[in-house]
């Protein structure tokens, strides 16, 4: 039996849309919108005038009614005038995570671990990192190896493309070219280290054909999803990111094979002429899961 990695996530983040924090009238919209996720951004779409003004915004929607999506709210860089007012507000609202732009080295996710230990913040926040710099790409494999330290908190890694290109240089153009040998190394490091990975934004929201291009191009390189600037693009990622009905077939039947008694302490069997091993059986089993969480919220908003 070959070595098992661990288990990447079981949570749907087919679409991760992200939200200026200051923008109240879009904070208002997102209770009805079928994404997965949902990015407060404090950061890049926020100018540095209206930090405060929209850290306030962000305290008077966690008092509301609750989401009932996957919260996280992308704080500015400890290293600036803003950060440390930005994650004592996550600590006061408590989302599911917080979003550390820029991140360059592993110090970067384990500081930011350290201090919402010392404030005796609940396990379930955890941590995701924009890989959005020549140094984070290179450090991709270390920042996701310290991910799975204890008490790390790590549990997803987004790619910002838009950053990555001014800082190195490589022109915006159609199927992303020079960027895809980024991109995959982002990608195996995610799945050395059982993390999730949502693929970069796509800036124009209206080339509805160009952006579903896109997401299939990120799925098949094993993206979980994608982060998203507009409303208009979630159905397409969620259909694009979703698993497919026979994928679903195939989990669904490695289950069953392996629940046979006659499977009972056996590491590989054969289904249909083909030798699956166990270590199937826990990707079968998120695949199942995340199938069956599409189905109740369709059930739900029906």
């Amino acid at each position: 039996m070959s070595r098992q990695t661990p288990l990447r996530s079981a949570r749907l983040r087919r679409s991760v849309l992200s939200v200026p924090a200051i923008n109240g009238r879009a904070l208002q919209k997102v209770h009805d919108l079928d994404c997965d996720g949902v990015i407060f951004d404090l950061e890049d779409s926020v100018a540095p005038e209206k930090k405060a003004e929209a850290r306030e915004n962000l305290k008077a929607f966690f008092a509301g009614k609750p989401l009932g999506k996957e919260t996280i709210i992308r704080v500015n860089a400890l290293s600036t005038p803003f950060g440390r007012d930005d994650l004592d507000l996550v600590l006061r609202l408590n989302p599911d995570a917080v979003l550390l732009p820029k991140v360059d080295e592993p110090q970067d996710v384990l500081g930011v671990s350290d201090r919402l230990a010392e404030a005796d913040a609940p396990e379930e926040l955890r941590i995701w990192a924009m890989i959005e710099t020549p140094r984070g790409v290179l450090n991709a494999a270390a920042i996701a190896e310290a991910g799975r330290t204890p008490g790390s908190r790590l549990d997803c890694f987004v790619v910002g493309l838009n950053d990555l290109r001014k800082e190195t240089g490589v022109l915006q153009q159609p199927g992303r070219a020079y960027l895809v040998p980024w991109l995959m190394q982002v990608v195996l490091a995610v799945s050395a280290y059982g993390l999730d990975a949502v693929d970069s934004v796509f800036n124009d929201f209206k080339d509805q054909k160009a952006f579903a291009d896109e997401c299939l191009q990120g799925r098949a390189m094993g993206f979980d999803g994608k982060m998203l600037i507009h409303p208009a693009q979630i159905k397409a990622a969620n259909r694009h990111f979703g698993p497919d009905e026979q994928a679903v077939m195939e989990a669904e039947a490695i289950i069953a094979a392996f629940e046979d008694p006659a499977a009972a302490g056996l590491n590989v069997v054969n289904i249909g002429g083909r030798m699956v091993e166990r270590l199937h059986l826990v990707q079968a089993e998120a695949l199942v899961h995340k199938a069956r969480l599409i189905a109740k919220r369709s059930i739900a908003s029906a």
